[in-house]
């Protein structure tokens, strides 16, 4: 009930609380009176913070942490029957000093002799020497002189290699003004050329002083950018990553597209086997091929498309390059049932439920209109037969989609062409475009003459 009062912010109230004790009474000797008071929160101070802060004791928060399992506070002292060990004012060198100065502080009598515990900290780099035999010998250069590079070393051995701090320091009062690339190189070019004499390894580190300036240039001129052109390349950079996404959906589109061309036309050998097996055998052969042939596709594309096999290649390429829709799949793709037990044979003319319904209804709408059952009798020809003629509807109306797509996006590009550029036309090759054949109605010569009509003599 505290908590409860706490996080509704309600005071406790004054009454006492009906507890068991209230009841049936307690031994009044053995008991103390606590009074406890919650100290309100501070307005605007969270519960969790201010349970940090106060406990229900009263007690501090304790400094730091301690596992000793009863809090920071000990109710009494451990005192050992050891003695303390003793601790001594004595003297002490740093050896990081140079000076020799001594310096004094407390220190157990047992450690006396030691070392100093935080002479461990100096470390230094190690800067190799050499001697006038040497120097004469692999250490002589054009545009440095000895002097200049012992100069050079004695600032080294004093600041550690902080070439930016050598450079400051460096005396140009008795030798020409140097840069920090040419005090490196020069560094390194010396203890690379005394590694080769003393140990005769090649593996040394060569300093490339051109490849610094030329790093320190571009980073200058990195950071002297102004607002516009940083903008501005961040608005490239944006620009290349939408070329890329396209460049990469053009890729994924082209590869579907070149799998569907490659399964029309390798279906073409499979096909005409199973025809024939199906002459010789009605029974051997109970499965349609998965997709369809190059001969469908192109009777499809020249009957109801009214598109030439080179005009259709063109418009497949024009898409692959102008990001259109491609068609995925080709046919349909009817469950195969090569499981031992028994099943019905009007099983295989059951359209798959992941068709679509856009598909089955384009299905029904063919069907009716050829003047054909949706359900017909379920026999070996007629299933095989009957499946054969569904994925064809069904590839006839993907194609027809994709070439619908693409006389869009070609009249779209037509028009966008004509807006960029005002007076001029974009002439579209005829083989690109759909030729439309006009329909050919036959005329009805009614000779006998129909039982709702009476015949006319003239």
């Amino acid at each position: 009930m505290a908590d409860v009062r706490d996080i509704l912010d309600i005071e406790v109230p004054t009454t006492p609380e009906v507890t068991k004790e209230a009841i049936f009474g307690g031994d009044k000797k053995n008991r103390k009176k606590y009074e406890y008071k919650v100290p309100k929160r501070p307005e605007g101070m969270h519960r969790e913070v201010f349970a940090l802060l106060c406990k229900d004791n009263n007690e501090v928060p304790p400094l730091f942490p301690t596992d000793t399992g009863k809090g920071y506070k000990q109710t009494k002292a451990k005192l050992g029957m050891r003695k303390v060990r003793p601790w001594k004012w004595t003297p002490f060198t740093n050896p990081a000093r140079t000076d020799g100065a001594v310096f004094h502080h407390w220190r157990r009598v047992a450690d006396a002799g030691k070392e100093y515990p935080f002479a461990k900290f100096n470390k230094k780099v190690p800067i190799p020497s050499y001697t006038d035999g040497e120097y004469v010998q692999h250490l002589v250069t054009s545009g440095w002189t000895r002097s200049e590079t012992d100069h050079l070393f004695d600032l080294c051995r004093r600041f550690d290699l902080r070439f930016i701090i050598i450079r400051d320091r460096w005396d140009r009062n008795k030798f020409p003004d140097r840069s920090v690339e040419d005090l490196k190189e020069r560094y390194y070019q010396v203890c690379a050329a005394l590694t080769r004499a003393k140990s005769h390894n090649d593996k040394v580190y060569t300093f490339d002083a051109e490849h610094e300036k030329r790093r320190k240039e571009q980073l200058k001129k990195l950071f002297d950018r102004t607002p516009e052109q940083v903008e501005e390349e961040q608005t490239l950079l944006a620009e290349l990553r939408k070329i890329e996404q396209r460049k990469k959906e053009r890729d994924r589109k082209t590869q579907d597209l070149q799998k569907l061309i490659t399964a029309a036309d390798h279906q073409v050998d499979s096909r005409k086997t199973e025809r024939k097996s199906t002459k010789k055998n009605n029974s051997s052969n109970r499965n349609r091929p998965a997709k369809v042939d190059s001969a469908n596709v192109s009777f499809v594309l020249n009957s109801h498309c009214y598109f030439s096999t080179g005009a259709c290649r063109s418009l497949m390429i024009f898409s692959i390059t102008n990001n259109f829709q491609v068609v995925e799949s080709a046919g349909i793709k009817f469950p195969d049932f090569k499981n031992s037990g028994v099943s019905l044979r009007s099983q295989r003319i059951k359209l798959p439920s992941s068709l679509g319904q856009k598909k089955m209804k384009s299905i029904e709408q063919m069907l009716t209109e050829l003047h054909l059952e949706l359900n017909p009798p379920p026999t070996e020809q007629i299933c095989q037969q009957f499946n054969e003629l569904r994925s064809d509807i069904v590839l006839h109306y993907e194609l027809k989609g994709a070439l619908a797509t693409c006389d869009y996006e070609l009249q779209s590009l037509r028009h966008q062409y004509e807006a960029l550029a005002p007076g001029k036309t974009l002439t579209i090759p005829p083989s690109l475009l759909p030729k439309v054949i006009p329909e050919v109605k036959a005329d009805i010569i009614d000779v006998v003459g129909s039982p709702s009509i009476p015949n006319v003599t003239q």
